[in-house]
């Protein structure tokens, strides 16, 4: 307990308190990550913040190398299927007799030996399906999406959700951005206008924030944003 200093004069007694401590004031927390933001002719539209929980954040290239293998072996399924020489059709009577014809010895039309028998060692039908947690599945998105970050390679688009259903504005857009390569345009929902605009433009998919996953942003060279999906990655 802080100590109380008496101050006596002739005519009274005076009590001075101890001077308070001062707190200093937080730092104000940073908003995230600013970028620059384009109109649909790929004019400078002012900036926007990210959020620096989903596109901050420092990637685990173990737990992304892992998420891309299991999506990837997802996509083709081991589905060859041979038949052995107990599942093919025929073979109920032996060919021939055991000697006396001069021919080799045949106990079966389905052996593996004959045309139309059965495989030996062929492929079979496998249950090859992995499945990743659901929190590593969020986890490598966030990875994913941080990776693209901290690469320069994310640009924000306002009102492209609300382009009409053609093709040259948004083929015009790409050219005046200066991109050619393999692209993935992040949306809120779905939109049947901007489906019909891009679906004839080469190396441009359209997703929603709902359905992507950290296959999907990695694969593509370039992530555009709209201006209204970046609220639905700060609910993730």
């Amino acid at each position: 307990m802080a100590e109380v200093k008496k101050v006596t004069s002739k005519k009274e007694t005076v009590k001075i308190a101890p001077k308070a401590a001062v707190k200093k004031e937080a730092a104000p927390k940073t908003g995230g990550l600013t970028l620059q933001a384009y109109d649909m002719t790929g004019k400078s539209a002012g900036t926007v913040t990210l959020p620096k929980e989903v596109f901050g954040q420092k990637p685990n290239k173990n737990l992304l190398a892992q998420a891309i293998r299991v999506y990837t072996l997802n996509l083709s399924p081991t589905t060859a299927n041979t038949k052995t020489r107990g599942e093919v059709r025929g073979g109920g009577i032996k060919p021939w007799k055991q000697k006396g014809t001069g021919r080799a010895r045949a106990g079966s039309r389905r052996s593996p030996l004959w045309v139309g028998g059965g495989i030996t060692f062929g492929p079979r039908t496998k249950d090859t399906k992995l499945a990743l947690p659901q929190k590593m599945k969020q986890k490598a998105l966030i990875y994913a999406l941080s990776q693209k970050a901290q690469e320069s390679q994310i640009k924000v688009i306002t009102n492209i959700e609300k382009a009409e259903a053609k093709t040259k504005p948004i083929a015009a857009l790409l050219k005046n951005l200066d991109i050619n390569k393999n692209s993935l345009l992040i949306v809120s929902e779905k939109s049947n206008n901007l489906k019909l605009a891009t679906q004839n433009i080469k190396n441009l998919q359209v997703e929603t924030t709902q359905n992507i996953n950290a296959y999907e942003v990695m694969k593509n060279h370039n992530l555009l944003l709209s201006k209204e999906s970046i609220t639905k990655f700060e609910t993730k």
